[in-house]
């Protein structure tokens, strides 16, 4: 016998909260021109169109290359790249882009990152004419997919450090090595491979250069992560290289130093903090939705005074990252913004992130827990953008050099 009072079964239709709501308090969005604005469109005409799709990819770990190649025909990987043969996005509407993506699903916001962000933007600045004239259109249409192979197994935040060398042998390169969470390392395509030059007597003997690697070269294996927690629905790999014999046109003549694989890691920094604020929505917006039709004790939950504070803190907070982001794009869209701006930026709003996510998870209770309200899922892929592109503790390290003036890295 059922010992329900009546009203007090729960809808089996469940709760309505992963439709955005638009939140923009200090109305920080409100000024955009309609070439950002279709941007901003475009990414949201996809996350609605893939969106149960990716939900089920997530859950599975797989990772769906017609959704890929679906971003390419929208025209969404340029991530504010300059280059005359890519349309041109402006920062802020290449961050709208990795936000609403984000806000829809981090693995396809990981994507954007690795065929755009950085892949795209390898060969965009240093390849060759020849180079950008074979592959650019390709990767920003996503008929190619493209990696970006800097991380090692034992070099993450000491990525400086690779050991992965490339030998000159006559007319050809001969790279060993090895790398690792290289997103479509292992997906068929293009990689791009950091390694230091070994080359006695040579003028770039121990230089850090880029070489550009057909995935089916001999030699070059993928291998794909599995059992991966976080950015489930994209493939991330660990790649060996075994004598791997390219050409001599192989390397991007515009690499000579760690300084270019930086170059590219700034950019993506911030995208990096836009990305946090998709996630951090998701979960905010989600959480105020759930306070509105979830009753308890007879009445709404946002109807109790704890709730509206904590939707009042995270709102706070959410504000405060969107300012943040804001203020970014229009710092690189003057060309004023400093390397160490972005990494304050990705401080701060991947760290928010983190408490927004843990404070939607905890308003929605148990409901917290099941992927179909999409707050754990957001939830545990911000623990992957926490930690790319530069942990926490290297982000404070950089920022701490550039106001003191002193290095504090060992």
């Amino acid at each position: 016998m059922s010992t329900e009072l009546p009203g007090q079964r729960e809808s089996a239709a469940g709760y309505d909260i992963t439709s955005p709501v638009g939140t923009d308090y200090y109305a920080v969005f409100a000024d955009l021109d309609d070439a950002d604005r279709a941007a901003w469109d475009r990414a949201r005409s996809l996350v609605d169109e893939v969106g149960p799709r990716m939900h089920d990819a997530w859950d599975r770990a797989e990772y769906p290359l017609d959704i890929v190649r679906r971003m390419g025909e929208l025209d969404l990987y340029n991530d504010g790249i300059d280059h005359p043969a890519l349309t041109r996005l402006t920062p802020l509407a290449a961050g709208l882009v990795n936000m609403e993506i984000s806000r829809g699903d981090g693995s396809l916001a990981t994507v954007i990152a690795v065929q755009g962000g950085l892949a795209l933007r390898t060969l965009a600045l240093f390849g060759s004419d020849a180079q950008q004239e074979k592959w650019l259109r390709p990767l920003a249409t996503g008929e190619v997919l493209g990696a970006f192979a800097l991380t090692e197994p034992d070099h993450g935040s000491d990525s400086v450090s690779l050991e992965t060398e490339a030998h000159r042998r006559g007319d050809e390169w001969v790279l060993n090595g090895a790398k690792k969470w290289i997103g479509n390392g292992a997906s068929g395509g293009i990689t791009f491979v950091w390694a230091r030059v070994v080359d006695e007597g040579a003028e770039d003997h121990g230089a850090v250069r880029c070489f550009l690697v057909p995935q089916e070269t001999r030699g070059y294996t993928g291998t794909v992560i599995t059992g991966k927690a976080s950015l489930r629905a994209i493939y991330q790999a660990h790649i060996t290289l075994d004598d791997v014999r390219l050409p001599a046109d192989a390397v991007l003549p515009g690499t000579r130093t760690f300084k270019d694989a930086s170059t590219v890691l700034y950019a993506t920094r911030s995208g990096v903090a836009w990305s946090a604020l998709g996630h951090a929505t998701a979960c905010y917006e989600a959480a105020l939705q759930y306070a509105q039709q979830r009753t308890q004790f007879g009445r709404p939950l946002a109807k109790f005074q704890m709730v509206q504070e904590r939707l009042a803190q995270m709102l706070e907070t959410l504000t405060a990252m969107q300012l943040y982001c804001r203020h970014l794009a229009d710092l690189e869209a003057s060309g004023g913004l400093r390397p160490t701006q972005a990494s304050l930026a990705k401080y701060h709003n991947t760290r928010s992130a983190r408490r927004i996510a843990a404070s939607a998870r905890d308003l929605l209770g148990g409901n917290g827990i099941l992927l179909e309200n999409t707050v754990m899922q957001h939830m545990a892929d911000i623990e992957a953008i926490h930690t790319y592109e530069g942990t926490e503790s290297i982000q404070a390290l950089l920022i701490g050099r550039d106001i003191t003036g002193m290095s504090a890295f060992v």
